[in-house]
């Protein structure tokens, strides 16, 4: 039986949903080959990814495919009642709310579970981590799972590494057709979607300091500058920051770009990149924006500990005054803002992206019983077939090799 917080915004989210079908040609035609072949006919799928309207085609097309879906969403902000509402009013079990408390979030991680899910389909690893700690009773029904986020690919690869990772888990997130285009483009937009809608402020001009320059950091870099910021990258990473220095941005410790900042973007993976040191050294006015998939990138705990007040100052905004008199800004609590303040990467992009995760799916029900546990990456097949669907659906053709060029490559 669904949990969502109301079935009649299902009409809303319909019309979302009908949206975003629309602009992914590569799951439409997947859709259509897997109401025919039917993959995962007499499988239960778990899914628990940002619950907006490119993730509820998604389980649609899983379910033409023959699962039994089970949905909830990956962050208490990032979810869409509407969306939510339309996918239980055309039958799914869905256990997400809107602005969920951590506890209600929690038990809607824990019903979505509760069906003895056969595909696990992870954003950030919070299924995996329930199923292998408190809800290990599933683990012998459990044939595999697909992680999207980079996240969550860091937590699998602790656990794979400790031994304790009980099932494969396809690393989703480090597939070409998703990394290279969702991390780097999507992002990059969508983090500015996200800052422009809610503070109604110009770029243009103003200091945008980029924590980490992975692939999501590249775009939020690129997009910032595009839109006429003056960027500043942070970073841990050697090579990542003299690749950051050759794309032509400064580069400097957050020590020193705390204090020329005007937007702060951290897209790390790791926590406590911006603290309470930081905090009082930056510029009145300040605004602190994540992009990571946990709130922890930007110290909030910190940061309510040291003000003297908070308050709304605008929807999704919130603002911090310092002891120092000087008040800063935090969009969506620290959650990530491409989502939680807007409606997340464009659906072009996401559909490669979710190509990759329903193919990935398919294979592990196609390999069930012969994969080891660990995590596995995408087979170089499934990459190269979502690209060869996307240039199709944008009319781009490309060369093919001959015969000789072929054994000249040792490939024939």
């Amino acid at each position: 039986m669904s949990s969502i917080t109301d079935i009649l915004l299902a009409p809303e989210g319909e019309k979302k949903i009908n949206w975003v079908e629309r602009n992914m040609p590569i799951c439409r035609a997947l859709a259509k080959e897997f109401e025919t072949s039917k993959p995962f006919q007499g499988l239960k799928i778990t899914l628990s990814v940002h619950l907006e309207a490119k993730t509820a085609y998604l389980c649609r097309l899983l379910a033409k495919g023959g699962a039994e879906m089970h949905v909830t969403g990956s962050n208490p902000l990032s979810t869409q009642d509407d969306v939510a509402a339309a996918l239980a009013a055309g039958g799914m079990e869905v256990f997400a709310h809107h602005g969920c408390t951590m506890e209600q979030y929690d038990a809607d991680l824990r019903a979505a579970l509760s069906c003895g899910p056969n595909i696990i389909i992870d954003d950030g690893g919070d299924l995996v981590h329930l199923v292998h700690t408190e809800m290990q009773d599933l683990l012998p029904g459990v044939i595999g799972g697909c992680e999207e986020t980079t996240t969550g690919i860091h937590r699998l690869k602790a656990m794979d590494r400790a031994g304790e990772l009980k099932f494969p888990m396809v690393m989703v997130n480090d597939a070409d057709c998703k990394h290279l285009f969702d991390n780097r483009y999507g992002t990059g937009q969508s983090v500015f979607d996200g800052i422009n809608r809610t503070t109604n402020l110009i770029v243009a001009g103003k200091y945008v300091v980029v924590a980490g320059y992975g692939w999501c950091g590249k775009g939020v870099a690129m997009r910032a500058k595009g839109l006429g910021g003056r960027v500043i990258v942070t970073e841990v990473d050697p090579v990542r920051a003299i690749e950051a220095h050759m794309d032509g941005f400064e580069v400097m410790p957050m020590d020193e770009a705390c204090r020329l900042g005007d937007i702060f973007v951290t897209v790390t993976g790791c926590s406590g990149v911006i603290t309470p040191a930081h905090f009082v050294q930056m510029k009145d006015g300040a605004i602190l924006t994540n992009a990571g998939h946990f709130d922890v990138e930007v110290d909030m705990a910190g940061l309510h500990a040291m003000a003297e007040s908070h308050y709304e100052a605008r929807h999704n905004i919130e603002g911090y005054v310092l002891p120092n008199g000087k008040t800063v800004f935090v969009i969506a609590e620290g959650r990530l803002v491409n989502i939680a303040a807007g409606d997340g990467h464009p659906a072009e992009i996401m559909d490669m992206s979710f190509a990759i995760q329903a193919l990935s799916a398919k294979y592990l029900a196609d390999h069930r019983g012969s994969m080891k546990p660990g995590v596995v990456p995408v087979p170089a097949e499934i990459d190269t077939a979502v690209a060869r669907k996307k240039l199709e659906t944008l009319g781009i053709r490309i060369d093919t090799l001959t015969p000789e060029q072929k054994a000249y490559l040792g490939l024939a």
